[in-house]
């Protein structure tokens, strides 16, 4: 079991949110996203996440659709690299 002795508990998606890689940069804080549902959405990324939180293709985020327009998402959280291989391992993500 030592490679589970790193684990972490990473911050999950709530009921109304979803796991999604960063396929694209589309310019100014808007991203394209492949959501774990198998939707591709237009991410935008919130002030507060702009310059403090760089945002790149391949990122694995958690991302909130929009209630009123499916095909688009807020950004809500960014895991780094050690924490997506985390979650790839245990099967969240592709």
């Amino acid at each position: 079991m030592s490679e589970n002795s790193g684990r972490r508990n990473l911050r999950m998606p709530d009921s109304n949110e979803v796991f999604a890689v960063v396929t694209e940069h589309l310019g100014g804080n808007h991203v394209r996203l492949r959501c774990a549902d198998g939707e591709t959405r237009m991410g935008r990324i919130p002030g507060r996440m702009k310059y403090r939180v760089w945002i790149e293709e391949d990122d694995v985020v958690i991302a909130e659709p929009w209630d009123w327009q499916d095909e688009k998402a807020t950004i809500e959280w960014r895991y780094d690299n050690q924490d997506a291989d985390q979650l790839r391992r245990e099967g969240h993500i592709e």
